[in-house]
C-alpha cells in the first residue's frame, strides 16, 4: 500500500468534531488557554503551544495536524 493511501485511512478514521469540544478536551488533558485571536485559541502546556481554530467542524487534516 503506498504511503499516501495510508495516510488516507488514517485521516478518514477521525471523527467530525468542533473546535470547541477539541479545546475542551484538550484542557481536561492539561494546556491551559491562553489566549484567543479571532477565531483562533491558543492553549500551552509547558513550551508546548497548540492552535485551535475554533470552526465547526474541523477539517480532518487539521484536526491530525492538532493531535
Amino acid at each position: 500500500m503506498a504511503r499516501s493511501q495510508r495516510l488516507m485511512l488514517q485521516v478518514s478514521e477521525l471523527p467530525v468534531i468542533s473546535g470547541q469540544k477539541v479545546i475542551k478536551t484538550l484542557v481536561k488533558m492539561g494546556l491551559v488557554v491562553v489566549r484567543q485571536r479571532g477565531s483562533h485559541v491558543f492553549l500551552q502546556r509547558g513550551e508546548n503551544t497548540v492552535t485551535v481554530p475554533l470552526h465547526n467542524p474541523l477539517k480532518k487534516g487539521t484536526l491530525k495536524s492538532i493531535l
